[in-house]
């Protein structure tokens, strides 16, 4: 006897129902439990990130195929990971938000399937792919597959670099092999409820004896203050994903694409507070983000990894709308002077804004590269040559502004006419010199001040002379390795025209697989 078929009204009903038990992950009691550590859950991460009513999700049904160790039988609702596309301020994106419910997020096979594949979907249409880290770790019971997928992800990470912007945000634990994708990706975003570490505390103290807490070892804070790994801190969820789209505003879709320019009044009036804020006398510290917020629309600057390398200001902000990124040295942290993570920290930032077509505005305030024996042990020389290289490599069009000093090999690695600067713009306190006039008369005048009477007088004649001589902008103007020397009220005037001027710059490179920084 055979059995009627379903009403398509039946079949949609129980496709309704199998829908909402997958999208309830692993029960509403561990997303009550989510919820009560202060943490949002996946789906919740995803809705408040994109634009109302635009996540299309991709792969809700599918499934893992393991049979080991428990496995067989066992529902792995959308195997912990919430895939698919939306729109973010009316912009494409790709996403991907693990599920910390679900076996505590950790990736098994299926599960880099669809990361991998969403990120492929990402290169394919040229937009974004974001990835929102919850995760206890690799599937254990899934063994090699699980590794896998994590290779799968890895190599995937490394097709996007350079074509779409990838922003990785960590919310929860990323353990082990998992830390790896987002250090693969552009930009990580850290709350203060995350934890990222390759080996956890209880292994460090096994294998080396040390004793160390999850945060201290492996918080936000410590991976801004001391690694370097994470670009922005957040409170919470809320707050990682508002600085995810402010991130994202400024970003094309991708290499291929312009940044995007928003409507913005034509205001390049003169700011006489920039008049007052560099002291004449150059070993007086200011802060310079003071100038860059008197210079850029509205004072907005996202300041990218604010808490490491802090004699190094680099980070995004508008001109007349159109999107720049902005490194400066900052005076007011060891005197401005570039150091191994300054120099790792704005060369890397050089090449994401080379890469996606952003132009560059760099401040100038230098004493030289930071002496020590440890920086020197630490190989201040091949760190500091990536800066050289990160600027001579880059075709976007490049601005330098001399606020101050400017000092031997950082004068050159801060972007100089030699270096393939567009414009370089000079304060009146701007001095370009090989150093200082008090160690420049050491070495040149050392002779005459030991064999005068009065050392201390005519050390002083000297360094006004080597001033005069070499300390000035107009000497450097005078032989064209500065185009202008403006007042620094109408900073952001020249700085409009300038970048309104090299809008069509186009530069031509040797062919090349790529060039090789000194890593």
């Amino acid at each position: 006897m055979s059995t009627a078929p379903k009403s398509m009204e039946k079949l949609v009903e129980e496709l309704r129902a199998a829908r909402a038990h997958l999208q309830g992950g692993g029960g509403e009691a561990r997303m009550e439990k989510q919820r009560k550590d202060g943490k949002l859950t996946a789906r919740e991460r995803v809705a408040a990130l994109v634009d109302e009513g635009s996540f299309e999700e991709i792969g809700l049904f599918a499934a893992h195929r393991q049979t080991e160790f428990g496995m067989a039988g066992r529902e792995v609702p959308a195997d912990g990971v919430v895939t698919g596309a939306a729109s973010i301020d009316g912009r494409l994106v790709h996403l991907a938000s693990q599920d910390f419910t679900v076996l505590g997020g950790s990736a098994g096979e299926v599960h880099s399937l669809k990361v991998a594949e969403v990120m492929e979907m990402s290169l394919h249409t040229g937009s974004p792919f974001v990835f929102i880290n919850d995760s206890g770790g690799a599937r254990v019971q899934e063994g090699i597959d699980s590794l896998s997928g994590y290779g799968r992800v890895f190599f995937t990470n490394v097709s996007l670099s350079g074509a779409v912007p990838q922003i990785s945000i960590i919310s929860g634990p990323c353990a082990g092999g998992a830390a790896y994708s987002p250090a693969l990706t552009d930009f990580i975003i850290m709350t203060r409820r995350a934890q990222m570490f390759i080996t956890g505390p209880q292994v460090i103290k096994q294998v080396t004896g040390e004793q160390i807490t999850a945060d201290a070892l492996g918080g936000a804070d410590a991976h801004m203050a001391h690694s370097g790994v994470v670009h922005f801190v957040a409170e919470d969820d809320q707050e990682a994903l508002h600085t995810c789209r402010r991130l994202l505003s400024f970003l094309p879709s991708n290499n291929l694409e312009d940044p995007p320019r928003i409507d913005c009044p034509n205001n390049v009036d003169a700011n006489p507070d920039l008049n007052k804020i560099v002291p004449v006398e150059p070993k007086q510290a200011y802060d310079v983000r003071d100038v860059i917020a008197g210079i850029v629309d509205q004072g907005d600057f996202l300041e990218v990894q604010d808490g490491y390398a802090m004699n190094l200001v680099v980070g995004f902000a508008r001109i007349l709308g159109r999107s720049v990124g902005i490194v400066a040295n900052q005076p007011k942290v060891m005197s401005g002077a570039l150091d191994i993570n300054a120099s790792d920290k704005g060369a890397r930032f050089i090449r994401f804004c080379n890469a996606f077509n952003i132009p560059l505005i760099t401040f100038v305030d230098v004493p030289g590269f930071l002496p020590g024996v440890q920086q020197e042990y630490g190989g201040i020389i091949r760190h500091g040559a990536k800066m050289l290289f990160a600027y001579s490599a880059t075709t976007v069009p490049k601005i330098q502004v001399i606020l101050r000093k400017s000092f031997g090999g950082a004068h050159l690695a801060m972007c100089s006419k030699d270096l393939g600067a567009d414009r370089v713009f000079a304060w009146p306190t701007a001095e370009v010199a090989v150093m200082g006039a008090e160690g420049a008369v050491e070495i040149v005048f050392r002779k005459e001040m030991d064999a005068a009477e009065d050392r201390a007088a005519k050390r002083a004649e000297l360094i006004q002379k080597y001033k005069d001589a070499f300390s000035t902008p107009f000497v450097a103007a005078g032989r064209r390795l500065v185009d202008d020397i403006i007042e620094p009220a109408d900073t952001r005037k020249h700085l409009a025209q300038a970048l309104e001027y090299l809008n069509t710059k186009r530069e031509q490179r040797p062919a090349k697989k790529h060039g090789l920084i000194p890593l």
